[in-house]
């Protein structure tokens, strides 16, 4: 079974839209969404979680988010961008609600992981730094034996540290073979470390999704003249920049001659050449 097959997402603004996103995130893979800021990926996790309605088809653990989303969202922990409990709340009261909410909450795991990331049982959530919020979010998220994990900017407003020990979360979350995460972030190489898949949105239109190990391996920056770019087969150079010392290159590896040398691009190199109106081969 597949976590999530999307099929021709879209959603039409006045000034903006999501157009025919189709992707599959295999069950017991992590899949990282990257896209700049407005490039539809908020818009794109609540369709999937069925907060947003719009065209397409979104199945989610095998089934229509439309026709199960009561029973689906009992199998899914969602970290959205901002983390929204009530004010007055405190994480011990928090968790009486969620175990009102979800039939498997767990409240061993709940609270082991406030005590793990540093969190006040009785202090309000209005009185949480932005990184305490996002903490508490993740540790609701992680107790009520979710199947998937839906994470919109998890991350943000933590410090590398903080960072580095949520994401081992994540990844002993994924060690159960039937577990799942669909994650946004703006923290590339988080995402690089972490992730077996890429999907990469930009205005709107989902440029690629890939393994990540076969998508760096399908890339290779060159560095060299640009007499020297323009010599190389059509459809090699996937994206380039000038400066005053040369021109720096994405290049399709297969497609380059034998003897050029190219470095190993990141999924940052890739992203930042393909974004700048390349063509992705």
């Amino acid at each position: 079974m597949n976590a999530l097959e999307i099929t021709g997402a879209a959603k039409h603004y006045k000034d903006f839209s999501l157009e025919g996103v189709s992707f599959t995130l295999p069950e017991g893979c992590i899949l990282g969404l990257i896209g700049e800021n407005g490039a539809g990926k908020t818009t794109l996790i609540k369709m999937i979680l069925g907060m947003l309605e719009g065209e397409g088809q979104f199945r989610v653990l095998g089934r229509d988010i439309r026709q199960h989303g009561a029973e689906i969202r009992q199998e899914v922990g969602v970290v959205l961008d901002e983390a929204c409990f009530p004010a007055c709340m405190s994480a011990a009261q928090l968790n009486g609600v969620m175990r009102d909410l979800y039939t498997h909450w767990k409240e061993d795991v709940f609270f082991r992981l406030v005590k793990q990331l540093s969190l006040p049982e009785r202090k309000p959530f209005k009185d949480f730094s932005r990184g305490m919020k996002m903490k508490l979010a993740i540790a609701a998220a992680l107790s009520h034996e979710a199947k998937l994990l839906v994470l919109d900017e998890p991350t943000g407003g933590l410090d590398p540290i903080v960072r580095d020990e949520i994401l081992g979360l994540f990844y002993d979350f994924t060690r159960e073979a039937d577990h799942s995460i669909l994650i946004s972030s703006h923290i590339v190489t988080d995402l690089e470390k972490l992730c077996d898949y890429v999907a990469f949105l930009h205005q709107g239109k989902m440029l690629f999704m890939d393994e990540k190990d076969a998508l760096l391996e399908r890339y290779g920056i060159v560095r060299c003249t640009k007499a020297e770019c323009a010599a190389f087969a059509p459809g090699t150079v996937c994206g380039m920049r000038e400066s005053a010392y040369g021109v720096e290159a994405l290049c399709a590896r297969a497609q380059l001659p034998q003897w050029i040398t190219c470095a190993r691009p990141s999924i940052e190199d890739v992203i930042l050449f393909l974004a700048k109106g390349a063509n992705v081969v």
